[in-house]
């Protein structure tokens, strides 16, 4: 009988997952992949809808077209994961895996900050994007303030990526000269890993007056006065809010007694748990390493070549790398690039190369290797109609 492996979550992790496992296994693995969603939404898309050049629709790709054929695609909610049994509830039935797989990414909780969800908008999920975007088309000036409002967050170059496009946005629509912006974030500088590329972004957000506040975390919201408190107790007048909630590993995932100290931990060479034939990929983990898609893309090639040796008594693969290229929006156009790599040395590295138009055609191409590979699409493009 062919192994049963069962993924939760369809984000990057749960894709390249399910899809290696196919393309490896074929006949000899049945892979269930479980998600409460009936599309995937890349993470960079949400600018693209915040800032009008994309309706949410046509970024979302739906999971119907899932293309690996050893896999079968269940749009369900799960309702418990019993790791020591492997076996998973939803609200349509129950499933038990030979190999489990959690990819349930990270929750947001915008309940956290007091405040927030009267006094500020959330971007950071498609919805919440086009929710923003809304808002941003009603804005007729005043001081914008961009913030980070947990420790951990997804994308850590997407705070800033925000602000060169609001500087874009506000230019296009004649405003600019009577909006400031202020970005404040948690970390000390954009990219704590890299002094240098951290100081070419700082540089260029003070080309467009947009203020780098690090090591500045937002406590609460006082909607009325349209004030933000700071956890060092400074304020930050705003006009318009623009919020990335604190992140939480979902609750189905903390009931099942996974999780310590919030997340999951696991083994960063196999990301394997300490539950056998349970592991975890993506942000829902303690991974040394940023919660991002291209990161969770990453793990997840580790994870399934884990399995694809382990059920074919094939040689180990090599720890992970904790190595990915990210792209950054920086305006007009063009994207920026930084060269990550976390875990192959003795300390982390990163080198940035300057944006460019070429760059931008990268991430474009990247978003659509991903889109045939997971969902078949010639070229990368949905069929019309889909």
């Amino acid at each position: 009988m062919p192994t049963h492996v069962v993924v939760l979550g369809a984000g990057f992790g749960g894709l390249e997952l399910s899809t290696r496992l196919s393309d490896a296994l074929g006949d000899d693995v049945r892979v269930t992949l479980i998600d409460q969603s009936d599309a995937f939404t890349f993470g960079f898309s949400k600018l693209d809808v915040l800032f009008g050049r994309a309706g949410l629709a046509s970024v979302r790709y739906p999971y119907r077209d899932v293309a690996a054929p050893a896999v079968t695609f269940r749009q369900e909610r799960i309702v418990r994961i019993d790791p020591e049994r492997r076996r998973v509830d939803t609200d349509q039935g129950t499933y038990d895996a030979d190999i489990l797989v959690v990819a349930l990414g990270a929750d947001l909780d915008p309940g956290a900050t007091p405040g927030f969800a009267a006094g500020g908008h959330e971007f950071y999920s498609p919805e919440g994007a086009e929710a923003t975007a809304a808002a941003l088309d009603r804005f007729d000036g005043g001081d914008v303030v961009i913030s980070v409002l947990g420790p951990l967050f997804k994308c850590p170059p997407a705070p800033n990526e925000t602000a060169f496009l609001l500087h874009d946005y506000l230019v296009r629509r004649g405003i600019r000269d009577r909006c400031t912006i202020h970005l404040l974030s948690p970390l000390p500088i954009p990219i704590p890993i890299s002094q240098d590329t951290s100081a070419a972004i700082v540089d260029l957000l003070a080309e467009r007056g947009v203020t780098y506040r690090g090591q500045s975390m937002v406590s609460r919201l006082d909607p009325a006065e349209r004030v933000a408190h700071l956890a060092d107790g400074s304020t930050q007048a705003y006009d318009l809010f623009l919020g990335i909630p604190v992140h939480r590993a979902p609750p189905v995932v903390v009931e099942s007694g996974l999780t310590e100290d919030g997340w999951v931990p696991v083994d960063p060479a196999t990301f394997a748990t300490r539950f056998p034939d349970v592991y975890a990929v993506g942000d829902v983990t303690s991974a040394p390493v940023p919660r991002a898609g291209v990161i969770a893309e990453g793990e997840a090639a580790t994870a399934a070549d884990v399995i694809i040796a382990r059920l074919t008594d094939g040689p180990m693969p090599p720890p992970y790398q904790g190595a990915a290229v990210c792209f950054i929006e920086m305006g007009d156009r063009t994207v920026g690039r930084v060269d990550v790599n976390f875990l192959a040395g003795v300390a982390p590295t990163a080198s940035f190369t300057p944006p460019s138009v070429e760059q931008a055609e990268e991430k474009r191409q990247f978003g659509a290797t991903r889109r045939e590979r997971w969902f078949g699409y010639p070229g990368g493009e949905p069929p019309a109609g889909s």
